[in-house]
């Protein structure tokens, strides 16, 4: 054997395929949270345009929260059901359909009826993106180690936080050179690029994937990781409802959410009515808290998966959040005390960053409690995370709508200590189901 082909059979491949998996569902993340994030940032200009309240613009984005919410255990249980890579296609064309009615209706409804359909298409784009994140979770669970949990999760976080920063400043600028209808319809572009790759080239398992070989196999935590998908049967599924780590961290991401919901969904009007940037202005700072945000998802999860190798996973998950939540409420208290919009823009960056260091963290910490249920236990999970943006997010539109953006943030404060100090009842290391046999 010569010494090339010895080569080519010893080096690994430059990329790994499940690294080219994780980059689809970080993709769907990215492309999700830029059309989840872009009604907000055009209703500066469809509320005179459709004679539009604030709180009326409030209940479209409340109605998109509250189908995402209401999808994400049952798409768990679905996506346990029919795998990954028929669900990821079949959630992001309706997603697609849902963001087009928004541009599409006003041109064939007025008054009532036009509203009634801005917020259906808002709760069903809600329903259709609901499973993304618990559905990529279970994908993970079989495509990468445990040491890794943490790192992917904070990865994909940083993805979907890109798109929501991209959504301001690209809303914006369309928005300046074309009306809001043709700004909000060229953002399903990207989708379907993405759609058309993973329905392609992605798959449930690395064993089911062609080009994944015994080598990468190997690198795994099982020889043959993720073979059997199961359905998760009715008893476990209660066993998770029931779990007291499960819960807590459900509880947790709850009040974390409430001020993710806030930095992520409202500082475009925020800096444009309260600190009285102009749009254009404001749609550029206003990308900059996600930015910072993204750049704290991924720091984050490479944390957590440092701390859990170098402590363990009870104590080495726990770190960051216990930190960075604290420091997050601190952040918000300095944005409203802030001398000057810009200031006040540097402090609401940085306390989204805190907030969003937590995201490899909070799923890990599920995954390890799950396991081969992570996709329904996750599903669980963001239930709770976004119904702390479904109770906040009219709570916002009002205080908002009456100038008491202070009041906002300092609720923001008091949610991400609470939040931080949950944390200190989690343990990650009791599993929730017992393992299944090989026959379940």
């Amino acid at each position: 054997m010569s010494a090339a082909t010895a080569g080519v059979q010893i080096l690994p491949p430059r990329v790994r395929v499940r690294w080219k998996i994780f980059l689809l569902l970080a993709a769907f993340g990215l492309v999700g949270f830029l059309q989840r994030n872009n009604v907000p940032v055009a209703g500066y200009r469809m509320m005179p345009d459709l004679s539009l309240s604030q709180m009326q613009l409030g209940w479209m984005v409340t109605a998109f929260i509250a189908g995402y919410t209401i999808m994400q255990f049952p798409g768990g249980l679905l996506g346990q059901r029919f795998g990954a890579r028929i669900m990821m296609v079949a959630i992001s064309v309706i997603a697609v359909l849902a963001t087009l009615t928004t541009p599409v209706a006003p041109l064939l409804l007025k008054g009532t009826a036009l509203f009634a359909i801005l917020v259906g298409a808002q709760f069903v784009l809600g329903l259709a993106q609901g499973p993304i994140f618990p559905v990529s979770t279970g994908v993970f669970e079989a495509w990468f180690r445990t040491d890794k949990w943490s790192l992917v999760q904070g990865m994909q976080s940083m993805g979907a936080d890109l798109g929501g920063a991209l959504a301001p400043p690209l809303i914006a600028w369309l928005m300046t050179i074309l009306d809001w209808q043709q700004a909000l319809a060229w953002t399903v572009v990207p989708a379907v690029v993405v759609i058309a790759v993973w329905a392609w080239y992605g798959r449930n398992t690395p064993a089911e994937h062609p080009s994944v070989g015994a080598a990468e196999l190997a690198e795994l935590d099982a020889p043959v990781p993720g073979q059997v998908q199961r359905t998760l049967p009715w008893r476990d599924a209660l066993a998770l409802l029931g779990n007291r780590d499960v819960l807590l961290l459900t509880f947790s991401y709850l009040l974390m959410n409430y001020v993710f919901y806030l930095l992520s969904t409202w500082v475009f009007l925020y800096l444009v009515q309260e600190r009285g940037f102009a749009m254009l202005e404001g749609g550029w700072l206003a990308s900059t808290p996600p930015f910072a945000a993204a750049i704290g998802a991924g720091v984050g999860g490479k944390l957590g998966s440092m701390l859990q190798t170098r402590y363990g996973v009870r104590t080495g998950l726990r770190i960051v959040p216990l930190i960075a939540l604290p420091a997050a409420a601190v952040l918000q208290y300095v944005a409203i005390d802030a001398p000057n919009g810009y200031v006040a823009v540097a402090a609401i960056a940085l306390g989204f960053a805190a907030v969003e260091l937590t995201e490899g963290p909070f799923w890990s910490a599920t995954m390890h409690v799950a396991r081969e249920d992570s996709m329904t236990a996750c599903g669980l999970l963001n239930t709770g995370g976004n119904l702390g943006g479904l109770i906040g997010t009219p709570i916002v539109a009002y205080l908002s709508g009456h100038h008491a953006w202070n009041t906002t943030f300092l609720l923001g404060a008091a949610c991400a200590v609470a939040s931080g100090a949950a944390w200190l009842l989690i343990d990650p290391t009791r599993r929730a189901v017992p393992a299944p046999s090989a026959t379940s």
